[in-house]
């Protein structure tokens, strides 16, 4: 019995698009708005309780301990075992935080490993 590769339908691939395209803008707007825009981090250094400060103060802990990059590492090493769209998605999410926000080593590792996951075939189905 052959398997054939895992393919992505085109609802899954519009879905994939709109989840990369939010995450990546998202991470964009909190590294350039919140983290680099000296206002802001003046504002959040100096005790301001603003929910943007905290998601800055969270995300800064998070980039420092490189949990973007080794989370997506991860989700990419389990969708290379067994391909699904929701590893993929959670990879994606992941890996598209990393790049941005400075885990760029560990996610660009995890891209590559998210676009070998094409090459494996997809799991059986009963």
């Amino acid at each position: 019995m052959k398997k054939t590769p895992f393919r992505l339908t085109p609802y899954q691939v519009q879905w994939l698009l709109i989840v990369g395209f939010v995450t990546v803008g998202y991470a964009l707007y909190l590294r350039y708005l919140a983290i680099e825009f000296s206002s802001a981090a003046l504002a959040c250094d100096a005790g301001l309780q603003t929910m943007l400060c905290k998601t800055r103060i969270l995300v800064t802990s998070l980039f420092r301990n490189s949990v973007f990059g080794i989370v997506a590492l991860i989700i990419a090493t389990l969708n290379l075992l067994r391909p699904s769209i929701v590893l993929l998605t959670g990879g994606l999410i992941s890996a598209g935080f990393g790049i941005v926000l400075y885990n760029v080593s560990l996610s660009g590792l995890a891209i590559g490993l998210l676009i070998l996951g094409f090459a494996r075939p997809a799991p059986a189905t009963a």
